[in-house]
């Protein structure tokens, strides 16, 4: 009896583990691969032990949102997908958040004039304001390039 590509297929996915210091994941470039990736980021902090409704957990969620919205959404080219990755910074009591996408042309600038009745333009501000330092390095070993955010977990793993 041979499995499905279906079942191959799941049993590819990363699950969220404890032990594992780094979690990538790779999701289209589509609205629901971004939803599926800021899940993914959700569940692996809960596995990590920042508990779902703890900042640290909240604060990584909504980071992960944001990057993984602008790269669907900026950064996208039909059939390539977008890249996420977490890792735990041991003894840093921080998380870094890594979104890569292929539009390595297109950096990421916050919107600066602020105003309150704008559709959009606020997410790296947001990013900006919830993360220690964050920033866009070229993609390694890839075209594009790779917008990260270092977020403080102080609280830890339990």
């Amino acid at each position: 009896m041979t499995t499905s590509p279906r079942r191959e297929r799941r049993a590819a996915l990363p699950l969220p583990l404890a032990d594992q210091p780094a979690f990538v994941f790779r999701f289209t470039s589509s609205p629901r691969g971004a939803r599926l990736a800021r899940r993914l980021a959700s569940c692996q902090m809960d596995a990590w032990g920042w508990s779902h409704g703890s900042p640290a957990h909240d604060t990584v969620e909504l980071v992960v949102a944001e990057l993984a919205t602008n790269a669907v959404t900026h950064g996208r080219v039909p059939g390539r997908d977008a890249q996420l990755r977490l890792v735990r910074l041991d003894g840093a009591g921080r998380v870094r958040v890594e979104v890569s996408d292929v539009r390595g042309e297109r950096l990421p600038c916050p919107v600066r004039d602020g105003r309150p009745d704008a559709d959009g333009g606020r997410g790296l501000t947001l990013v900006a304001a919830l993360a220690e330092d964050w920033g866009v390095a070229p993609r390694p070993g890839a075209p594009g390039k790779t917008v990260w955010a270092v977020v403080r977990a102080e609280a830890g793993p339990r």
